[in-house]
């Protein structure tokens, strides 16, 4: 009585009574070209992100280097004035300039304190050592060698062009 009720006792209903359940299994999933097309779309997305990526990179070590120039350039500043001001002893012909990158790190006693400038000498971004390019006071301005009175300035050793065009060295 309850089946007549329903209707259709026990019977597959109208819409699936048609359907063959075998072809369904046959429609499903990707083709092989279908799969061919995804991975050249994949393929070419990937390789117009690599240049960008690059360029992200040297971008950031471009950053890095900048930061770091400044860093140690003002830890120069930061010890002339020190020793213009006469809280240190230099040499006659250093100008008051720092004998080398090591004593900024190191320090020197001012009026019984030991005061450090750099808390250590900074990896070159574009070399991946701690070996800097040094040019004293007595130097010239174009010279690529260090005359080793004092530093008065510090620039990367790497030879490689910026993202603007200029040379690394020259910053």
């Amino acid at each position: 009585m309850i089946a007549s009720r329903i209707g259709n006792s026990g019977a597959n209903p109208p819409a699936l009574a048609n359907v063959d359940p075998h072809s369904r299994h046959s429609e499903s999933g990707l083709t092989l070209v279908e799969l061919i097309i995804c991975v050249a779309i994949i393929a070419i997305l990937a390789s117009a992100a690599i240049p960008i990526a690059r360029f992200q990179v040297k971008r950031t070590k471009e950053r890095e280097l900048r930061r770091d120039l400044w860093e140690m350039r003002d830890a120069i500043d930061r010890y002339k004035d020190a020793a213009d001001k006469g809280g240190m002893q230099t040499k006659a012909d250093s100008f008051n300039y720092p004998p080398d990158l090591e004593t900024l790190v190191n320090g020197v006693e001012i009026q019984d304190k030991k005061v450090k400038f750099l808390r250590r000498i900074p990896v070159d971004p574009m070399t991946g050592t701690t070996e800097w390019g040094l040019r004293s006071n007595q130097d010239d301005v174009d010279s690529d060698s260090f005359g080793g009175q004092n530093v008065f300035d510090v620039h990367t050793k790497s030879q490689g062009t910026a993202l603007d065009g200029t040379k690394y060295s020259t910053w």
